[in-house]
């Protein structure tokens, strides 16, 4: 197993995912972060940066960079963007990966003194984790559970509009998994907290994780069962029951919000027309 804090070597192809300000270097006009043999591109001494490794990408190490927000040591490599724009391109893979390394910047950072006794910490150098030497308290990379449900009606979906939404951009319902709770227990809370109704036979499709800042998103499906629609004003400016078939702006593909709705329309679609 590779230690976490293992250097690269200088003739090393390798993925660069070097991360600051909660963004990340994307190579000019490829939305992707660089990727090469380390002392063939402009990159500058490593030894000034803590780098942590974070596995393997198409037999090719990747490599996190910590740099210091308006760092201009990596210009010509790239320019820092949103690390959604790799999701974007497609590639789930390597989205996976950029997600690793901004989740374990978030840690790192916010990781730097212990909250039980306040002494600095130190890494731990065969697995990534934070020591407190003073308490002997540790602290592994944090992660929140969050569903997110695309649910039915007949041939219709449920969508809203969150207040951080775009204008005109819908998308099925989300929410934090509570402590105690079960991810059943959460589904009916936050379907019934954000939308007034009751759902029935939900179905896992799929997960994804989502470092906004370090969010694994956890799809179903589901049916309504019961209530009308009384949205949260709080959490949603708008929302309702739409034609599967005549769908507002969602979210984009790659998102697993795209995949739960795309999941529910091939299912009212094999229904339609009777195929398995």
């Amino acid at each position: 197993m590779n230690k976490p804090y293992q250097r690269p070597a200088a003739d090393e192809p390798a993925w660069w995912f070097i991360v600051a300000g909660g963004e990340i270097i994307l190579e000019r006009g490829e939305s992707l972060p660089p990727h090469g043999i380390l002392n063939q591109i402009p990159m500058p001494d490593l030894s000034d940066y803590k780098v942590v490794y974070l596995g393997e990408l198409r037999e090719r190490n990747c490599y996190l960079i910590l740099a210091d927000y308006g760092d201009t040591q990596f210009a010509e490599l790239g320019e820092f963007g949103n690390v959604r724009e790799i999701l974007l391109q497609g590639d789930e893979e390597l989205f996976a990966v950029a997600a690793r390394a901004k989740q374990f910047t978030e840690f790192l950072l916010t990781h730097r003194f212990c909250g039980r006794c306040g002494t600095r910490m130190q890494a731990v150098d065969w697995e990534l984790a934070m020591h407190c030497h003073s308490c002997q308290h540790r602290c592994y990379p944090r992660i929140s559970p969050c569903i997110i449900v695309a649910i039915r009606k007949g041939n219709q979906v449920l969508l809203a509009r969150g207040k951080r939404h775009p204008e005109g951009l819908f998308s099925v319902l989300a929410g934090f998994v509570e402590s105690g709770e079960t991810l059943e227990q959460t589904l009916a809370r936050e379907v019934m907290e954000e939308a007034g109704v009751e759902i029935k036979n939900i179905e896992y499709i799929s997960s994804q994780s989502w470092p906004f800042p370090h969010s694994l998103m956890i799809g179903f499906i589901a049916e309504w069962e019961a209530g009308e629609i009384h949205l949260d004003p709080f959490e949603l400016e708008e929302g309702d029951w739409f034609p599967i078939d005549a769908l507002p702006r969602v979210p984009p593909q790659g998102t697993i919000a795209y995949k739960l709705i795309d999941s529910l329309k091939r299912k009212i679609e094999q229904e339609t027309t009777g195929e398995d």
